[in-house]
């Protein structure tokens, strides 16, 4: 069996991450999955979490907001809405707009477009877990 699989990751902008992986554990809308080389072939949705990419340097993290993963025994394509590598998360900005989505949950929610302003919220969360995570 091989070692490892590649890993894809596209967004509607540009070719995020491509590289040879040993393992990638992704949240898809069922939950939980990990993939190694040799996988099943495979279509899952995608939700807002961080994707956990294992390589023989380590473990990393990517923010992924919603999408679809396609799995084949020696592939995996991600085809995310949005996708940040560690070092492109703008920490400040993450927060910002953690703080915004916040304060529009806390105020009248009939005025507000409540799915919008939650998933928002999920996006800067990831990004601020991703981000603070690769600063330490």
């Amino acid at each position: 069996m091989a070692k490892t699989i590649r890993l894809d990751i596209v967004t509607p902008e540009k070719l995020v991450y491509s590289e040879d992986v040993n393992m990638v554990i992704a949240r898809t809308t069922s939950g939980d999955i990990g993939i190694l080389p040799g996988h099943a072939a495979l279509v899952a949705a995608l939700v807002i979490w961080p994707l956990r990419i294992i390589t023989d340097s380590g473990e990393m993290q990517i923010s992924v907001c919603n999408g679809f993963i396609e799995v084949q025994p020696e592939k995996i394509t991600i085809l995310a809405n949005c996708a940040e590598l560690p070092d492109e998360i703008d920490i400040a900005r993450a927060a910002s707009a953690k703080e915004r989505a916040e304060s529009l949950l806390r105020g009248d929610r009939e005025k507000i477009d409540v799915a919008r302003a939650e998933a928002a919220l999920k996006r800067a969360i990831t990004r601020l877990t991703v981000g603070n995570k690769h600063q330490k």
